[in-house]
């Protein structure tokens, strides 16, 4: 049986003193997304791109709180210009991304930026650590959000399209 790798992130935001979840809606991060809504200690603020993220962080850091922020591979292009703020103004941010463009994605708009969100994430000064299987997500988070707080930088989980599960074109059509 499969863990329940959201839950168990939940478990760790918490456990982190986490109180501000910036996420632009992503069906690989649903049930997360409903976990922090429904926790009265968290701040679950939907995003209408993922650069509001990054404000959002800096905010959440300047007012003493933490904060993570969850979106899809496909978004890690838009934050290219932003993340220079997070380098320069040395501020902690977490961002938890869903892989998309991995194989057996059945839209080839997302390949492009899902074989380069690493090394795009990595030129932009985040350490990024990739989250292959379920067992490994929550150790993941666990690491990014201390290092993160600790060094005032940022970190990037990435949690491959085979965890979250990979759509198909038919699941799409049905909908």
């Amino acid at each position: 049986m499969q863990p329940d790798w959201p839950a168990e992130i939940h478990r760790e935001l918490v456990a982190a003193g986490v109180t501000v979840v910036g996420y632009v809606p992503d069906a690989g991060h649903k049930r997360l997304i409903e976990l922090c809504q429904a926790d009265r200690g968290m701040h679950a603020v939907v995003l209408t791109t993922e650069e509001e993220g990054i404000g959002l962080a800096a905010g959440a850091w300047l007012g003493g709180q933490k904060s993570v922020l969850l979106m899809q591979s496909s978004g890690v292009g838009n934050l290219v210009n932003v993340l220079g703020m997070v380098k320069v103004c040395r501020f902690p941010l977490v961002m938890i991304v869903t892989m998309r463009g991995e194989q057996g994605e059945f839209n080839p708009w997302q390949v492009p930026m899902g074989e380069n969100t690493a090394r795009v994430l990595e030129t932009m000064s985040v350490a990024v650590r990739q989250a292959g299987d379920a067992q490994t997500v929550a150790a993941h988070v666990h690491t990014a959000i201390g290092l993160a707080y600790e060094t005032q930088g940022a970190q990037a989980v990435l949690i491959a399209q085979r965890v979250i599960g990979i759509k198909s074109f038919q699941e799409q059509t049905d909908q």
